[in-house]
Order: structure tokens, then sequence, then C-alpha cells
């Protein structure tokens, strides 16, 4: 035991003692914080151009109803001719000439407007000027059909899926509890496939990096194969649980210096100016509020003890196999790198049934992946928020910590012959061999 402490001890301050690690540990979320500032000033910027239109009503359909002006689109109604307006442009302060024909039939589904200018329109002003003459000609319609205003409105009806247990004590729950559920999930799953990948491959690099700088035959000399892997893969695994807690400190703090000394919000992007005027703000804090209510009601004292377990369990799995990998591989890195392919594959699909597991958590391939091994530890944290079935989440442990016992043992069976083996092209044959060599 003392042994293995020393190769945890030794693998964990060497890697955080690193000016790689230190630089990596800062500069990402400096870089992440820079990201969401430049994205901010470029969704934010304006460009300062104000932008006049002359309104040529051919047909008087709007019948000079005041048309929406914001602080950089202008309109202003001409009773020129289009071709004097053309014709003396460039005398006139205004970006282009909005023509809009009479229209032909008024029941037409659609009707074509013409802006004249030497400057073609950004997308931002063309769908500005839709919407505003759309929502003109709608009510030009609506007087020369004699339809009711009032009664129109009363046609548009929301409505509210209210999801209801058939049995009496069953527990109720909303639409709105299976969305946070799935944003839960989603981000429970990203951070398993983000960890398990990651930090497995950086176990498989240091086993690689050791065993051609042939550190490792002097190591082997005074511990056991055994020790030597599970120690690398604890060590690594604790550099990379420490990078991902200063940045879980950093991240704020940075945050709030962004927005003290550059006065910007990146919540701003999503604040109540950007919002369109049909939302109402009383409904937003109702909204809100039921938010609130629905995370405190979420079972955090079951769904954090198993994430982490899911963690745990998912990383030695996976590490393990990666460990054993990176001990097979010898000079020849390309020939290496298929080993990787029978360990990448699940990873890659769990991610992928992962979306299906928050889109439908019931379904057969959700509730089968939550249970195989090489998948639950990405799929079934994503169902966790779902509240599965006991025996479901029950099973899903008891398989997973086996598995996870077995593919340990079966990692350390190749890495006791794999590590110290040199100049022999490996292959799937070989590795099976390898298990049943004596110690």
């Amino acid at each position: 035991m003392d042994k293995l402490w020393l190769i945890i001890k030794r693998e964990y301050l060497t890697r955080v003692k690193k000016r790689s690690f230190i630089i990596t540990t800062v500069i990402t979320p400096l870089a992440l914080v820079l990201f969401m500032v430049v994205v901010g000033f470029i969704f934010s910027y304006e460009s300062g151009d104000v932008i006049r239109i002359a309104v040529v009503d051919e047909g008087n359909i709007l019948n000079k109803k005041k048309i929406k002006n914001d602080e950089s689109l202008y309109f202003y109604y001409e009773d020129q001719p289009i071709e004097t307006l053309r014709d003396n442009f460039d005398a006139t302060v205004y970006s282009g000439i909005l023509a809009i024909p009479p229209l032909q039939n008024i029941k037409t589904k659609k009707h074509t407007i013409y802006y004249y200018s030497d400057r073609q329109p950004s997308i931002d002003v063309s769908l500005k000027i839709e919407q505003r003459v759309s929502e003109l000609i709608r009510e030009h319609k609506i007087d020369r059909l004699q339809l009711d205003k009032e009664g129109l409105k009363a046609l548009n009806t929301k409505i509210v899926l209210d999801p209801e247990p058939i049995t009496p004590n069953s527990e109720d729950t909303s639409n709105l509890t299976t969305f946070i559920a799935a944003g839960i999930g989603g981000v429970m799953g990203m951070i398993m496939y983000m960890t398990v990948f990651i930090y497995g491959m950086m176990v498989m690099r240091s086993v690689m990096e050791e065993k051609m700088n042939r550190i490792v035959e002097i190591m082997i000399s005074s511990v056991r194969p055994f020790q030597l892997m599970m120690g690398k893969i604890i060590g690594v695994g604790a550099v990379g649980l420490t990078q991902v807690g200063i940045w879980a400190l950093l991240m704020p703090i940075l945050y709030f210096l962004v927005i003290l000394f550059f006065g910007f919000n990146p919540d701003d992007l999503n604040s109540t100016a950007n919002m369109p005027a049909e939302i109402d703000m009383a409904d937003m804090e109702v909204l809100m509020g039921q938010i609130t209510n629905e995370l405190t009601a979420i079972n955090w004292w079951l769904i954090i003890p198993l994430f982490i377990f899911y963690f745990l369990g998912g990383y030695f799995l996976y590490a393990s196999l990666f460990a054993a990998v990176g001990s097979a591989m010898g000079d020849d890195l390309g020939e290496g790198q298929a080993l990787t392919i029978p360990i990448t594959i699940p990873v890659v699909m769990a991610f992928y049934i992962m979306f299906v597991a928050v889109r439908a958590p019931q379904s057969s391939l959700a509730v089968w992946s939550s249970i195989f091994p090489l998948f639950s530890p990405i799929v079934m944290p994503a169902r966790l928020a779902f509240d599965p079935p006991f025996w479901q989440i029950a099973t899903s442990v008891l398989v997973l910590l086996i598995s996870a016992l077995f593919f340990v043992w079966l990692s350390a069976r190749i890495y006791r012959v794999g590590i110290l083996m040199y100049g022999k092209k490996v292959s799937f044959r070989e590795l099976g061999k390898w298990l049943f060599y004596k110690d």
C-alpha cells in the first residue's frame, strides 16, 4: 500500500508541477472568458449607421400608418413617383427606396415589394422591412375584409400540456420537469464523456512515454506492475480532478471581473431588452419561479452520489483499458493506434446514445444501454434526473462495479507483459496470449 501511495504521489506531483499543466489550467478559463467577451461584443456590435428609407406606397395599402422605427432604421413616406426619387437620389438623405405595389387580390398570401439601393441591405434590415410591412398589410386586409380585430385575437389560443399520472399515488410531473431533467442529463452525460475520453487518453500517453523512455524498467524492479498501473490511473485522475476544481473556482471569479472592468455581461445577450415584445414579463417571472421550484424538487441527494460513482467507475474502467493499450504500443505509434479503436468506439457510441436517453429516457435503447457497463457511465447519468426505476439503477451500479473490477484485472494482465515488451508488433491475438502468461 505504501508503494502504491508513493506512485500516486509521484504521478500527481510530477504532473501538477509541470509548466504545461500550470499554463493550461490558467489559460483555458481565460481563453473561455475571452471567447465569451468577444462573442458578446460581436453580437452586440452596431455599425452606427442610420438607415433612412423612403416609402412609396403606390396602392395606398399602408394608408400612411406609422411603420415601427428603431435607433438605426427609419421609414419616411414620400408622395413623389419612384422615377423622380431615383433621379434625385444622390441629393437626398435616404439609403434606399421601398416601393409597395397595389394588392391585386386582397386574399393573396404573397406580395412582392421592391427595395431600390446601390447597397445590398443586410439580412437584419431585410427581415425588419418584411416584418413591419407585413404587419401593416395584415391590418389593411382586416379593414378591407371588415373582420373583427378582437375576434381574430381570440382565435389565438395558447395550449399548455399538463401530464397527469393515472395512478393516484404516482408523482405528478410537468413538461417543465422534463425539459429541466433533459438539460441536467445532457450536461452530466457531456461531462462524463469528456472526462472518460480526455483523462483516459492522458493515462495512455503517460504509460507510452515512460515505456519509450525506459523509465518503467527501473520502476518495475521495485513495484509490481499492478501497483504501477493503478498508481498511474489514480494519480492522473487526481490531476484531472484538480484541474477541474481549479477551473470551477476560477470561472466565477473571471466572470465577475469581466463584468466589473469591462462593463459587459454575457447574460445581456439573453436579456429582456432582446426579447420579443410579445413576451409578458409577468409570465417570465412565473416561469423563473417554476424553474427554481423544479430544481429544488430534484433528488440531488441521489443524483450527486450516483454521478460520483459513475464518474469513478467509468474512469477506472476506461483508464485501465487505455493503460493496457499504452503498455502494448511499440515505437510505431501508427500501428499502435489501431488498438485504441475498440475502446474509443464504445465511448463514442455511448455519447450518441446519451442524446436518445435524454429525448426518450424510458426507451428500450436507453434502459439497456444504461445497464451495459461500457455505456452506463455516460448514459445512466443522463437518465438520473428522469427518476428511472430503482431496479435499473441498482442493476446498473452492480454491473458497472463488477465490470470495472474485471477490466482493471484484465488490463493488469496485459500491462504486466506489455510494459516490458519492445520491438514486437502487437495484435489482438497476441494480447489474448498475454492474459494467460504466468507471473
